[in-house]
């Protein structure tokens, strides 16, 4: 059964000022745009800052099979089916194994370090101020540079938006949406 949207999607011809803009260079380089993205356009605020953040994040450190597994844990948290269907693809595209995915569903892995990190990203999601000096040591300890460690604010962060603007869209796995 397909569940309908909160929020309609827009196109280029019905978006209006930078939204239109922006929908128009998205469908210009890649042809289409998902529904999240057209979506968003009812503000080209949350539009613009999506790109720029999600741009952002493509240029960071952090090795991107950890940062699908930090979403992972984040998203089973906040509760984005959407958002956590295209996370475990995107992990079983980059290599990631059920058992890995399974642990990232569960917040840890089998690799300490690994497990690690998505511990720190589950507190930037939940309780920042419980961040310890310890647990930065031992991150570095573990071979993460302060910038893939600053990083994960970014990914915790570009993944509130995405679910959150989700969930306040209605869009789901089952309303034909796609992130």
């Amino acid at each position: 059964m397909t569940r309908l949207t909160r929020l309609t999607r827009l196109t280029p011809d019905t978006a209006v000022g930078a939204s239109r803009d922006l929908l128009a260079e998205l469908v210009s380089r890649h042809g289409q745009v998902g529904d999240m993205v057209s979506t968003m356009a009812h503000s080209p605020a949350v539009l613009g800052g999506y790109l720029q953040l999600s741009r952002a994040m493509g240029r960071a450190k952090l090795d991107r099979a950890v940062s699908e597994r930090i979403s992972i844990a984040v998203q089973v948290l906040q509760g984005c089916g959407l958002c956590l269907d295209a996370h475990v693809s995107a992990a079983r595209r980059l290599g990631v194994d059920e058992l890995e995915i399974e642990r990232a569903r569960t917040g840890t892995s089998a690799d300490p370090a690994i497990a690690a990190i998505i511990t720190l990203a589950l507190q930037v999601y939940r309780e920042p101020t419980s961040i310890t000096d310890e647990q930065v040591t031992a991150l570095r300890e573990h071979g993460y540079s302060d910038r893939a460690i600053a990083d994960v604010v970014g990914v915790v962060a570009l993944n509130i938006l995405t679910g959150a603007f989700n969930l306040l869209a209605g869009l789901t796995p089952g309303s034909g949406a796609d992130a």
